[in-house]
C-alpha cells in the first residue's frame, strides 16, 4: 500500500486546505499526474502524484486543512490486491442498510475568516465549491448581497494578509538558521544586449527574449558547474540537486510573492525558457501552478531592475542555499583595453549559505555567471 501525502509547497507552507480531487477510488494514476487540487495563501496548487498504482481510498474530504506530510490518499502499487475486509464471526442476521451519515458542511478556512469580519452567517451561504464546498467567493457574494454600511474586510485583503504572513514566518526562519553571506559583482551587458537585438530581429514579437531570460540561462549553467549552489541544506548536511531547477520570483497583483520552479534551466535554450517564464508568471498571478513547480526550485533568482533598483540582497529560500539578484542595467564608464568607455552593466548579487560554500567558491560562482553573460552565442 502506498501512501499519497500532502507535499511541501514551499518553505513558507506548513498546510493547506484540499479544494478538489481530480481522481476517485479504482482510478489508475500515473507518475506526475495531476490528482488533487490544494489552496495555499498563495494560490491554488495542482499537486501530482510521484508514484504510479490504483486509487485505494481517498482519506481527505474535500475542504478540509491538512498539515504536510499529512496521508490523503492511499494507492495499490502494481499487481497489488486491496486488502480483504475483516471477517465477521458469528451467524449472519438480515438487516437493512444503515441511512447515510449526513455530510459536514465544508468551508475553507479562509471563507470562515471572511465571514466572521464581514459579519457573514457562513451556515447560511450557498456552496459553489466542489461537492458544495463554501468558497471565499462565496462568502463575498454574501456579504454584498446584504450591502453592509460599514467597510469590510474583503477575500483579496485577508488573502494578503495571510501570505504576508507565511512570507514573515519563512523569511524569519531563513534569517535566524542560515549563516548568510552576500557577494556582488558589475557584469558589463553591452555584449550580451547586442547579441540578443540581432537574435530578436530575426523572430516575431511573440517569439522576441527578455535579457532576464540570458540572467536566468547564466545562473543555470553556473549552478551546474558548481554544485554546492544548487541543492538543500536538510538534516544538518549539504545534499546537491540531481537538476538545475531556477525558482523565479514573481510579484502578485495582490501584494505578495511567489518563486515557483522553472526545470532543467541548463539544457534549455533561451526560446524555451522565455516560453516557460511567460506561462510560469501568468499561471503564478492567476493562481494556478503546480506542486512540482512549488516544491523543486534548487535555487532561486530575483530580478528588481524593472523596479529601478541598483541591486538587491535577497533572502535565501530555505532549505535551498543559495539566490541571485539582479538590478536594473546602467550605462557606467569602465576601463576596456586601456580605453574608456560607457556602457550598460548590471548589478549581481550573491546570497549563500555559509554551511554549504564559502566566499572563494561564491566568486568563483558569479564569475561562471559573468562568464557565459560575455558568450552569448554559448546560450
Amino acid at each position: 500500500m502506498i501512501e499519497f501525502k500532502m507535499p511541501a509547497l514551499g518553505s513558507d507552507m506548513d498546510e493547506g486546505t484540499l479544494t478538489e480531487w481530480l481522481v476517485k477510488p479504482g482510478d489508475v494514476v500515473s507518475r506526475g499526474q495531476v490528482v488533487a487540487v490544494v489552496e495555499t495563501t498563495k494560490a491554488a496548487v495542482e499537486v501530482e502524484c510521484w508514484q504510479s498504482g490504483v486509487v485505494h481510498e481517498l482519506l481527505v474530504p474535500i475542504g478540509e486543512t491538512v498539515q504536510v506530510g499529512t496521508p490523503m490518499a492511499t494507492l495499490l502499487a502494481e499487481g497489488e490486491s486491496a486488502p480483504a475486509e475483516p471477517k465477521r464471526h458469528g451467524r449472519p442476521r438480515q438487516a437493512s442498510a444503515p441511512p447515510p451519515t449526513p455530510r459536514r458542511r465544508w468551508v475553507s478556512p479562509a471563507a470562515r475568516r471572511v465571514a466572521a469580519s464581514s459579519g457573514v452567517d457562513v451556515e447560511k451561504v450557498v456552496g459553489t465549491g466542489p461537492q458544495g464546498a463554501v468558497t471565499i467567493s462565496d462568502v463575498e457574494h454574501a456579504a454584498a448581497a446584504t450591502a453592509p454600511k460599514t467597510p469590510v474586510s474583503t477575500g483579496a485583503n485577508e488573502r494578503a494578509a495571510q501570505m504576508r504572513r507565511s512570507i514573515a514566518a519563512a523569511m524569519s526562519r531563513s534569517k535566524q538558521e542560515i549563516p548568510h553571506y552576500y557577494l556582488t559583482e558589475e557584469m558589463p551587458m553591452h555584449t550580451a544586449l547586442t547579441w540578443l537585438t540581432e537574435y530578436n530581429s530575426q523572430r516575431s514579437i511573440t517569439d522576441r527574449v527578455l535579457p532576464a531570460i540570458l540572467q536566468l540561462k547564466a545562473i543555470g549553467l553556473a549552478a551546474k558547474r558548481f554544485d554546492e549552489f544548487n541543492g538543500f541544506w536538510t538534516d544538518g548536511e549539504f545534499r546537491p540537486a540531481t537538476g538545475v531547477h531556477v525558482g523565479v520570483a514573481i510579484s502578485l497583483r495582490g501584494g505578495g510573492l511567489v518563486a515557483p520552479a522553472i526545470h532543467d534551466v541548463a539544457d534549455k535554450t533561451v526560446g524555451q525558457l522565455m516560453r516557460d517564464l511567460t506561462d510560469l508568471v501568468a499561471r503564478a498571478r492567476a493562481g494556478s501552478l503546480r506542486s512540482s513547480e512549488m516544491s523543486d526550485p534548487t535555487i532561486t533568482i530575483t530580478n528588481l531592475g524593472d523596479q529601478g533598483v541598483d541591486s538587491v540582497f535577497g533572502v535565501i529560500y530555505p532549505p535551498q542555499v543559495a539566490l541571485v539578484g539582479f538590478g536594473r542595467p546602467t550605462q557606467r564608464v569602465r576601463v576596456v583595453d586601456g580605453g574608456i568607455r560607457i556602457m550598460p552593466t548590471v548589478q549581481a548579487t550573491l546570497s549563500a549559505d555559509h554551511r554549504a560554500s564559502d566566499g572563494h567558491r561564491g566568486a568563483l560562482f558569479l564569475g561562471a555567471v559573468n562568464e557565459a553573460l560575455q558568450h552569448p552565442d554559448t546560450l
